[in-house]
């Protein structure tokens, strides 16, 4: 037999299978049909039983750009006194995109979790309200005997079991629960997203998340800058009441001699120690004022600039299978999964005859 006619054969073979399984389903058009209205109420009954999910959404600007190159001038005279400006350093211990990944963070989402907001006029723990809106407690003691803990007091004495849960909700979080983003890679715009069905939970932590990150973002950039514009400072103040008591000094030794006869030098020594006293504490004051001064500078150029845009406003977007779609794409699905399973059937009955 040659190829052609093994290759028409073999397309014919196939023809006549099509053919007999259409037949076939169309024999069971009852059953498709009750698998498409079974699974359209399936459908329909999710759309009504599912809740709505929230999505609170925050925007802001993050503005870090490199303007040390204004303090060059200055860096001979700050390095005298061992001040480093950081005009050229490549960020220090934050980049910028390092922000994103912050607000992923353990620390950070177990800080918000532990804030408290007003939730129709009453105060409670965000973590609380996450716990009692899921119905979490029941859960707990039916499984580990635990629905009473509570999250008040320091999260470092926090034991085993409250360390566990705070984990189990980051992690769900981190999953589902939080997006953080750029939407657009050539400007700093920083987006945040919560999605939750719990509408005021959503909005509260989106809020409080926000200005967590954003506040240790900013103290950390700007730590090593702050302590030393502090201890500058407390050695301003210092020199500054070390220079008032000398002149206070040189005004007393005058006084003490006022008609000092000329011949006598050995009178006006107590008045000219003074003096050399206030002219060193004068220089030693100046100059620690200036540096002061270039490390404030410093510390303005370091603070990054981080401004809110949008912040989540309600009532919040609302993402909701419509009963419409619900019982549209049950029917197709029970369409198909009955198809399915009846040309499974009739296949594996197939097999077995030729067997």
């Amino acid at each position: 037999m040659s190829k052609g006619k093994a290759d028409e054969i073999s397309v014919k073979d196939f023809i006549d299978k099509i053919v007999s399984i259409s037949r076939y389903l169309k024999t069971k058009w009852l059953v498709i049909l009750a698998g498409g209205i079974l699974g359209g109420a399936l459908g329909f009954g999710y759309a009504i039983i599912n809740k709505p999910s929230y999505t609170a959404s925050s925007t802001f600007v993050l503005d870090e750009s490199n303007k040390g190159a204004g303090l060059n001038q200055y860096a001979g005279l700050a390095s005298i006194a061992g001040i480093d400006l950081g005009g050229n350093s490549g960020g220090g211990i934050f980049q910028s995109d390092n922000i994103l990944e912050l607000y992923k963070s353990r620390l950070m989402i177990e800080k918000a979790l532990l804030s408290v907001a007003s939730f129709n006029g009453k105060r409670q723990q965000l973590i609380e309200r996450y716990i009692d809106f899921n119905h979490l407690r029941e859960k707990w003691i039916e499984d580990d005997h635990v629905g009473n803990i509570s999250f008040n007091g320091n999260p470092g004495n926090f034991n085993r079991v409250q360390d566990s849960i705070i984990t189990s909700i980051v992690n769900l979080f981190n999953k589902r629960l939080l997006t953080v983003s750029k939407p657009d890679k050539k400007i700093s715009i920083i987006r945040v997203d919560v999605i939750n069905k719990d509408e005021l939970f959503a909005r509260e932590f989106n809020m409080k998340l926000v200005d967590n990150v954003n506040s240790f973002y900013s103290q950390t950039k700007t730590k090593k800058s702050y302590q030393s514009v502090r201890v500058l400072q407390y050695q301003a103040d210092s020199v500054k009441d070390v220079l008032n008591r000398s002149i206070n000094g040189v005004a007393s030794a005058i006084d003490a001699a006022p008609n000092a006869n000329p011949s006598l030098q050995i009178l006006r020594v107590p008045s000219q120690r003074r003096q050399v006293d206030v002219q060193a504490s004068t220089a030693i004051y100046s100059e620690i004022v200036k540096n002061l001064e270039l490390s404030k500078m410093s510390l303005r150029q370091e603070t990054p600039l981080i401004q809110l845009i949008d912040s989540p406003v309600l009532p919040l977007t609302v993402d909701k299978v419509s009963k419409v779609k619900g019982f549209a794409v049950g029917i197709i699905a029970g369409f198909f999964l009955t198809v399915l399973i009846l040309f499974i059937k009739k296949v594996i009955s197939k097999i077995m005859e030729n067997d």
